[in-house]
């Protein structure tokens, strides 16, 4: 299944924190209120739920930069570059 990723996508390694709280590339930063996480299935995935580390993301940032969109990748999406996932016209 192709998922559809918005143009600004960008591309890191997220590990999970203590809510609101996400790591990515190493760096603390925070979730958005009514931010989105869905999982390799593209189902919706609670923040509380997320094990793991390392996990491949794909993500956006809101005008605060917040994270407030999260996709984590099968295989298959982690090879590709993101630039052949997004879609421009969003």
């Amino acid at each position: 299944m192709d998922r559809p990723f918005p143009a600004h996508t960008k591309r890191g390694k997220m590990t999970p924190a203590p809510y609101p709280g996400i790591v990515i590339q190493g760096q603390s930063r925070q979730l958005a209120p009514g931010a989105r996480i869905w999982n390799e299935d593209n189902l919706v995935q609670m923040p509380a739920s997320l094990r793991g580390s390392d996990l491949v993301v794909n993500y956006t940032e809101d005008a605060n930069g917040h994270i407030d969109r999260v996709w984590i990748l099968t295989a298959d999406e982690a090879s590709e570059p993101v630039s052949k996932q997004t879609n421009s016209r969003q």
